[in-house]
């Protein structure tokens, strides 16, 4: 008896990211049982039968689902669907940003809470929320998801006065005579963050439902979400609690979550992180938070720790070899102790405790210095004491500088991945040009030279810092360009729009450890895909993909998004 088909994809541009054939393309695709089972007209013809669904692609192209390896899924739900919105659509300006908090309403829980204030677009952040709504509780997190704004009432609330100490790898900023302005950076968002009621599980279960739509709809299949856990209260908008992380297997248990999710538990916040509160963590047994529930590992799994080593530029708390900004500082690593050799040293623990408990770390560096003492640490924690490579774990540099290019090859030759943002470069590059000048901010995100050096290299959105449409991302890493300035094309770091798409599918499914189950679209491989309006555009003409549907989202095999648009008569799969 022939074995059917479920479903066939003809008349396309199937790009199958044969790691074996990397530029293999072909016109057809066939899914059994969630999985790929032919290629290619002839084949694929041969397994159409009575009850096979056929999809005519009229020539768009089939790429391989997204795996964006660098998403806040609790915090981008939130900012989307749970929160007053300042992005810059909605509030251009500070004078705007103040009307549209003045007359939000007040959650259930009796705070205003807003997301996506932009100092790059915006200018320089100020008290500006301090003498707003003074009966009512404000916060207001910015896009980066290292400040915050908090009004006079929420400072209170928090107990932050003028003698209050700045925490460890945080700012308070303060008026000449020290009073706290309410703009906190990095770790001292904490202060705050830690006296906000948590998101309820009624205003946080649908934002995450109505996020995974999203991320359907625009072709999304997996995600690294990186950090969540009980220092949730230092990291982005306080939202990826461990009651978050216990949700989201709560939604994988119902059969509610189709969205692929390799989770990074956060036991340190952007500031202070130290070995105890790892070793601490690793104890709790909250790596298991998912075991014996009948979750599929391929579906919902922790995956490893996020380790902050310092902040970022823009704030003055990246760690950088030689001085930057307007007030020539080093920064510094974020790591607890009192000299640059204790916080090397206490980061070095760090790594050699997630690397012993077999869990992959995923760490924050985005200064020179910074990123080099990562490396170190992670190729350290990796080896035995002969110096000899131990495990697998793939620990990975999250955003990255580099001054050193012979790092890239330690890099490599380490088994140490790279996962950067070629969209943050464009939306904050005009900031980041003046704070890093032009020589050092030329060489930020070397794409090509990873590549070269032979680094698994992955590219993702980081969102809520920026959006979450791969298609930007994309286009992005191929132009290098940044608001006000076009890229040059001559920049050496540019990648291809292919390359781009590797790295978002194959190399980012790396990262996951499942790179011979997803990420390509051969024979056996999961049938996670997205069939798009047009075929994949040539590197001269990238910006088309923006204007490029996606028509067709399926993962395992189901249709989790149809577009609209689109007259096909092809079945929705709610489930």
């Amino acid at each position: 008896m022939q074995d059917f088909a479920d479903l066939v994809i003809v008349n396309a541009s199937v790009h199958t990211m044969d790691p074996a054939q990397p530029h293999r393309m072909t016109d057809a695709v066939a899914i059994k049982d969630g999985r790929i089972s032919g290629l290619g007209h002839e084949d694929v013809s041969l397994s159409i039968g009575p009850d096979t669904q056929v999809v005519d692609a009229a020539g768009g192209a089939v790429i391989p689902g997204i795996n964006d390896a660098h998403l806040h899924f609790v915090s981008a739900a939130m900012a989307a669907f749970g929160y007053v919105r300042l992005d810059p659509d909605v509030a251009p300006d500070w004078a705007t940003v103040v009307e549209v908090v003045a007359a939000a309403p007040v959650g259930e829980d009796g705070w205003v809470r807003a997301h996506g204030w932009d100092e790059a677009l915006l200018g320089p952040a100020g008290g500006y929320l301090l003498d707003c709504r003074p009966h009512t509780p404000v916060v207001a997190f910015d896009s980066t998801g290292h400040q915050l704004l908090a009004n006079a009432e929420a400072l209170r609330r928090a107990g932050i006065t003028a003698t209050t100490p700045d925490t460890e790898g945080g700012v308070i900023v303060r008026a000449a005579d020290g009073s706290p302005i309410g703009l906190l950076q990095d770790g001292a968002m904490e202060l705050v963050s830690r006296a906000m009621p948590p998101v309820p599980s009624a205003t946080l279960r649908p934002a995450l439902l109505h996020f995974q739509e999203h991320l359907h709809a625009l072709g999304i299949t997996s995600l690294t979400e990186p950090g969540l856990g009980p220092a949730s209260a230092g990291l982005m908008d306080g939202a990826g609690s461990t009651a978050a992380l216990e949700l989201l297997g709560d939604l994988a248990a119902a059969g509610e979550l189709t969205l692929r999710i390799n989770v990074l538990m956060l036991f340190a916040g952007t500031g202070g992180a130290n070995a105890k509160a790892i070793d601490d963590g690793l104890r709790s047994g909250l790596a298991a938070t998912y075991a014996n529930r009948g979750i599929e590992p391929g579906q919902l799994r922790i995956a490893g720790v996020k380790v902050f080593a310092d902040g970022i530029p823009r704030s003055g708390t990246a760690w950088m070899s030689e001085p930057y900004g307007a007030v020539c500082t080093h920064g510094r690593l974020v790591i607890q102790g009192a000299s640059d050799g204790e916080r090397v040293a206490e980061l070095n623990r760090i790594l050699e405790l997630i690397d012993d408990a077999g869990l992959q770390a995923g760490v924050h560096a985005t200064g020179d210095a910074a990123t080099a003492a990562a490396v170190e640490a992670i190729s350290a924690a990796s080896k035995d004491p002969g110096g000899h490579s131990t495990r697998g774990n793939r620990h990975y540099v999250i955003h990255g500088a580099f001054s050193d290019p012979g790092m890239l090859r330690t890099m490599a030759s380490q088994g140490i991945g790279y996962s950067t943002n070629p969209l943050i470069r464009h939306e904050a590059g005009d900031i980041m040009r003046q704070v890093l000048g032009e020589d050092r901010f030329s060489q930020h995100q070397p794409l090509q030279s990873a590549l070269e050096a032979g680094v698994h290299l992955n590219i993702a959105s980081d969102a809520p810092v920026t959006s979450p449409d791969w298609r930007r991302t994309v286009v992005a890493a191929v132009r290098r360009a940044t608001r006000s300035t076009p890229g040059n094309p001559r920049d050496p770091e540019r990648i291809s729009g292919l390359q781009a798409l590797t790295a978002m599918t194959l190399d980012a499914a790396w990262q996951d450890h499942a790179e011979h189950d997803k990420g390509s679209l051969i024979p056996g491989m999961t049938a996670d895909l997205c069939l798009l309006s047009n075929p994949w555009p040539a590197d001269e003409e990238i910006e088309k993909l923006l204007d490029t549907d996606v028509r067709l989202t399926l993962s395992g095999g189901r249709a989790v998004h149809r577009s609209t648009s689109w007259n096909h008569s092809l079945p929705f799969n709610h489930s």
